[in-house]
C-alpha cells in the first residue's frame, strides 16, 4: 500500500482539568495554542471518545502540524478525569528551556534510568513528558511518542507492513521504531507483559496522507482482518475546511487517524485568535459549579 506523502500530525489526549492542563502546557513546556474550536455533540470519528456531548478540542505545540508534532486536547464538558492504562509512555521532546522553566516553578523532574540527560515531567492527567536537555537540528522539539505492545511481532507486521511505515534500525532488544521520514517525530513500541490497556485515557495518533489514498488504505486493512474503528467519513469544523478520515485500530487497539492532506492542511493553520478563544472558553465554563451544586463531576476512573 502506498502512503507516500504521509506525514505524523498529533497524539489526543483527553482532559479533565482544562484550566490546570493549559496552564502546564503552556508555562512549563513552552507551547503555543494553536487552534481552539468548542463543538455542542459529539464527533461523529470519536475524537472526543465515546461521549455525545459538549467538548472542545484544543491543538498545542510549538508550531503548525505542517512541521510540527502536536498535541490536541479534548476535554469533555463534566467529566473531571481519566483511568489511565499501560497503552501510552508519553511524549519525548528536546528543550533544557522546559526543564528550567519546571525547575523555576518548584516542579520536580525525575531523571529517568538508563536514558542519560533525560528526565520526565508528569502533567495534569497523569501524562508524562520526557525532556531531552540535549540540543537537536531538528526544528522541532517534539522527538518520539512512545506506546505500548504486547507483541512486537504483530506491532511491526502492522504498521510498517500494512500501514508502510519504515522500520528504524539499532533499537535496543523490547524496542520498535518506525517513521515516515526522518524530519517526523518517531512512533516508538516497547513491549510489555500481558495485554495493553487503553482504559478510559487512551488516546490517538494522527497521521495526513493524500486524500485519495484513504479508501485504499482502509480496503487494505480490511482485506488484511484488522479493525476500522470509523471508516471514510467528512468531518465538518463549523466555519472552516472539511476533512476526510479513516480511523483505525493496531492489534493493541491502539486508534489511528488518516485525515486527508489537502483539507487538512487549510484546516490546521495556525490561528492567531486561538489562545483567546481558549481563555474566553475557560472563563465562561461554569461546569464546576454547576456540577458541585449536582453531586459532582462525572469521573472515568
Amino acid at each position: 500500500m502506498s502512503t507516500s506523502g504521509s506525514r505524523a500530525l498529533h497524539y489526543v489526549y483527553k482532559i479533565g482539568d482544562r484550566t490546570a492542563t493549559a496552564k502546564f502546557y503552556k508555562d512549563i513546556l513552552g507551547m503555543k495554542v494553536l487552534r481552539h474550536e468548542e463543538f455542542t455533540s459529539g464527533c461523529d470519528a470519536a475524537c472526543n471518545g465515546p461521549y455525545d456531548g459538549k467538548w472542545s478540542k484544543t491543538m498545542i505545540g510549538y508550531g503548525c502540524e505542517d512541521d510540527h508534532f502536536v498535541c490536541e486536547l479534548t476535554y469533555n464538558y463534566g467529566i473531571s478525569d481519566y483511568k489511565q492504562g499501560n497503552s501510552f509512555f508519553g511524549l519525548y521532546l528536546n528543550s533544557a528551556e522546559v526543564l528550567a522553566r519546571a525547575a523555576a516553578a518548584g516542579i520536580s523532574a525525575t531523571p529517568v534510568p538508563g536514558e542519560d540527560g533525560v528526565k520526565m515531567l508528569d502533567a495534569p492527567g497523569g501524562y508524562k513528558f520526557f525532556v531531552n536537555e540535549g540540543k537537536s537540528a531538528r526544528k522541532d522539539p517534539v522527538y518520539k511518542i512512545a506506546l505500548a505492545s504486547s507483541d512486537l511481532s504483530a506491532t511491526s507486521a502492522y504498521w510498517a507492513g500494512l500501514l508502510g511505515l519504515r522500520s528504524l534500525s539499532g533499537c535496543p532488544d523490547g524496542v520498535a521504531r518506525f517513521s515516515f521520514s526522518d524530519d517526523q517525530a518517531t512512533l516508538e513500541f516497547r513491549q510489555i507483559d500481558g495485554k495493553v490497556d487503553h482504559a478510559k485515557a487512551g488516546g490517538r495518533v494522527a497521521f495526513s496522507c493524500p486524500s485519495s489514498q484513504l479508501k485504499s488504505i482502509e480496503e487494505k486493512v480490511k482485506d488484511a482482518g484488522h479493525t476500522i474503528l470509523t471508516p471514510f467519513i467528512s468531518l465538518d469544523t463549523p466555519g472552516k475546511a472539511t476533512v476526510q478520515v479513516v480511523i483505525l485500530a493496531d492489534p493493541d487497539g491502539h486508534e489511528i487517524c488518516f485525515v486527508g492532506d489537502e483539507g487538512f492542511r487549510e484546516l490546521s493553520q495556525v490561528d492567531p485568535a486561538a489562545d483567546a478563544l481558549l481563555s474566553k472558553a475557560l472563563q465562561e465554563d461554569q461546569s464546576d459549579s454547576w456540577f458541585a451544586e449536582h453531586g459532582g463531576k462525572q469521573s472515568e476512573n
